[in-house]
């Protein structure tokens, strides 16, 4: 009875965030499969500047949810005014990581051409980069939002927001990218002004929700920080920046296997663009798994139930792995179907399949260790998970592709290869990781 109650909490807080990152990662998905239609070139442009900003992205989102599991543990204790002062240091921790994100971006711009890439590519990508990272701002404040109200247990508001904001990057990608109602027509920038614009929806709606309906009142949620605190912003980001770089050693390693792709030809970027946005979908839609056993976890050791604790970790693993294995079916069926919805070139088609098979082995192991990651998080545990994935990806993983597919000839594939190997190490070590700490827990309350 105590599994099966795990089951149905951690479902009904895991779907609105699964959609929710559907819909986040839509935005890019949307993005791929309209720019595809210009063609191989504006969509290898695309997929150069989404590798450098998605690295950034992810490591904004990383420092987003450093407040998520405090609030959560502080629910669980029912310290209200905590959760309060959480909600106003991760505020502007995320105000100012985003401003100094967005100027990472644009000092790096000028150096672009040391990645090797063509020079049509390079050309293209660089405005087109420089507008999404602008989207960085309003991303990061409605993170901000969107955690705390997580740590709370309310994932739905979130999730019809994003979705939402997806629509309006839809729309507003039909009326840019190819100038409809008199609008200029913009190509490959007119993706980006629809990202951007999107997401200044999003922040706006979920910032209204969060500081004026009723159910908030209590913690009296505000903008600024009443009582400045360097002991409660210290505690957020010994949380969120560990988390970022668990994010960037993974998405840089995908972002790597870009530009290593990039050396082959402009039509293997397209296709790795293609199977990589498709890969990206199951992942996002894990991590609501994760961020679901993240609150779980983080809870029942607010409340002192370490037993609890271990249920709701091991029930996380138990579902995440059903669900990419489902997904690992769906790449394999529809391997050639996906990618015709990008693009018609067949021989971009074929390529994106081949990946799209190696995609499918490592559905099983980038579910485990994103959720791995997520339970971790909860139990505040994050500096060795950060040093597995860094080993994992960057002593391991790219290493091996890069000799896999240059030494070895195996090009594209060997590329992927080898981002399933280092998906496969982090995904063992860290199940074994939080076996071995949740029993030691539930012992040690049992002595």
């Amino acid at each position: 009875m105590a599994i099966r109650n795990q089951l149905k909490a951690t479902f009904f807080l895991a779907y609105p965030v699964m959609l929710s990152q559907l819909g986040q990662v839509s935005v890019g998905i949307a993005d791929s499969m309209m720019v595809g239609r210009l063609g191989a070139l504006p969509l290898a442009a695309s997929s150069l500047a989404n590798s450098i900003f998605f690295v950034t992205l992810m490591f904004g989102i990383g420092i987003s949810m450093g407040v998520t599991p405090l609030v959560s543990k502080a629910a669980g204790k029912q310290k209200i005014s905590r959760i309060t002062r959480l909600f106003g240091h991760s505020f502007w921790i995320n105000v100012l990581s985003s401003i100094l994100l967005f100027l990472f971006v644009l000092g790096f711009t000028p150096w672009m051409s040391v990645l090797n890439q063509p020079e049509e590519v390079t050309e293209l990508a660089l405005p087109y980069l420089l507008i999404i990272s602008a989207s960085l701002i309003p991303l990061m404040i409605f993170q901000t939002f969107k955690q705390v109200a997580e740590g709370l247990s309310m994932t739905k508001q979130a999730m019809v927001i994003t979705l939402f904001g997806n629509l309006v990057n839809v729309f507003f990608n039909w009326l840019l990218i190819w100038g409809i109602w008199g609008f200029p027509e913009l190509g490959l920038n007119g993706a980006g002004w629809a990202t951007l614009l999107s997401r200044v929806v999003m922040m706006v709606v979920m910032g209204g929700y969060l500081l004026y309906a009723k159910r908030f009142e209590v913690y009296h949620f505000s903008l600024r920080i009443t009582k400045p605190s360097l002991a409660i912003a210290t505690r957020i980001l010994k949380i969120g920046i560990p988390t970022g770089f668990q994010f960037i050693f993974e998405v840089s390693a995908f972002s790597a296997a870009a530009i290593m792709m990039g050396w082959i030809g402009v039509k293997e970027l397209a296709g790795h663009q293609i199977a990589l946005n498709l890969a990206s979908i199951s992942y996002m839609m894990a991590t609501g798994l994760a961020t679901a056993g993240m609150i779980r976890v983080s809870y029942f050791v607010g409340v002192g139930d370490f037993r609890g604790m271990r249920e709701a970790g091991m029930v996380a693993f138990g579902m995440v792995i059903c669900f990419m294995f489902c997904c690992a079916l769906v790449f394999f069926g529809a391997r050639f179907f996906l990618p015709s919805l990008y693009i018609q070139d067949p021989e971009v088609i074929s390529l994106a399949a081949s990946l799209l098979v190696l995609a499918g082995f490592f559905q099983i192991s980038d579910g485990i260790q994103v959720v791995g990651l997520g339970v971790h998080r909860g139990l505040e545990d994050v500096k060795v998970p950060t040093l597995i994935t860094f080993f994992a990806y960057w002593g391991l993983g790219l290493p091996l592709g890069y000799l896999i597919a240059f030494p070895l000839g195996y090009a594209e594939r060997g590329i992927w290869v080898g981002l399933v190997i280092g998906l496969s190490v982090t995904a063992i070590l860290l199940l074994y990781r939080f076996h071995r700490l949740s029993k030691d827990k539930v012992k040690a309350l049992m002595a």
